[in-house]
């Protein structure tokens, strides 16, 4: 027999709020160094094109690739949680667990889809 704490990490609402928070926090992380590129403009187009040349290459577009599932993963993550807050109907929980990761799936696909052409 599960453990109440155990019974809980099993269910799909848990892993669905440790998505939300984990991609909270990537985002959170990226945003100095989005500051910090955009700051290069500031410096003139010599070093806002040197940053650009530098983040031509392929690691960063897989970084852009997994912002893009992060923004994807949270928005949806809060969309579920508004719908839950607000909404009347409780039983579609899981539901909107699995519209929300199919949302970000699709999102996250068509983007490196993009990267590729």
């Amino acid at each position: 027999m599960l453990r109440a704490g155990a019974r809980a990490h099993a269910h799909p609402a848990w892993w669905a709020f440790l998505v939300h928070r984990l991609s909270g926090l990537g985002l959170a992380l990226f945003l100095p160094l989005h500051f910090w590129a955009l700051g290069e403009a500031l410096h003139g187009a010599a070093a806002l094109d040197g940053f650009l040349q530098f983040a031509d290459h392929g690691l960063f577009k897989f970084g852009e690739w997994g912002l893009v599932v992060l923004l994807s993963l949270h928005l949806m993550g809060g969309v579920r949680l508004l719908l839950i807050e607000f909404g009347s109907a409780s039983g579609l929980r899981k539901n909107w667990i699995a519209a929300a990761a199919g949302f970000a799936m699709a999102t996250g696909l068509a983007f490196a889809l993009s990267l590729l052409s």
